[in-house]
């Protein structure tokens, strides 16, 4: 009902709280933030054009065409592996990836193609924040291999970008201790 009256439908999490409250909140205060990708759309993230990013240019991209509905008025529909056919080189100053490892991303090719166009897509400077789920092999909440199809620390494409301390948490690697076990990780696009 919320959702057909363009009410804010936001998802009770931890690691949605942490992402709304805290990450994408310091974000939007920054200066030099104007250009924004967010990837994966769905209910809860409908308001995100009107709360947060008002004001800037703000996209985003999910390859089901039944959640360009929750996207931001510009929305495209395709896969992240797809990025660079429509921005070019530099473009975002800012690219979120929450909930998608794993999560459509299934593959390693897939991953490495993936966040490959993010990182071409960025400007110097510009920032990539990764949300990822790191749940045990035994978990109860989803089935095994739906989590985490590689280990990050496998992915090269990663590997060009540097290890950004995101100030408000004091580290690059948050893990946000609740039965999911959502980590954020957040990168820089470094000069090469």
């Amino acid at each position: 009902m919320k959702d057909f009256l363009g009410l804010k439908t936001p998802l009770h999490t931890p690691p949605r709280y942490i992402l709304e409250q805290i990450i994408i909140p310091y974000f939007v205060y920054q200066k030099d933030i104007k250009t924004v990708l967010f990837v994966g759309c769905d209910w809860y993230t409908k308001h995100y054009h009107r709360e947060f990013f008002r004001g800037m240019e703000y996209w985003t991209i999910d390859p089901d065409s039944k959640k360009q509905r929750y996207g931001s008025p510009n929305h495209v529909v395709d896969s992240l592996e797809k990025l660079h056919y429509y921005f070019p080189s530099g473009y975002f100053d800012l690219i979120i990836c929450n909930g998608v490892y794993g999560w459509g991303l299934d593959h390693k090719e897939q991953c490495e193609i993936a966040f490959r166009n993010c990182f071409d897509c960025l400007r110097y400077g510009g920032e990539f924040i990764l949300g990822w789920d790191d749940l045990p092999e035994d978990s109860p909440f989803f089935p095994v291999g739906w989590h985490r199809p590689v280990s990050i620390e496998e992915l090269e494409s990663l590997k060009a970008f540097r290890h950004q301390r995101f100030a408000p948490l004091s580290t690059w690697r948050y893990l946000v201790k609740s039965p999911i076990y959502h980590t954020y990780d957040f990168y820089v696009k470094k000069n090469t």
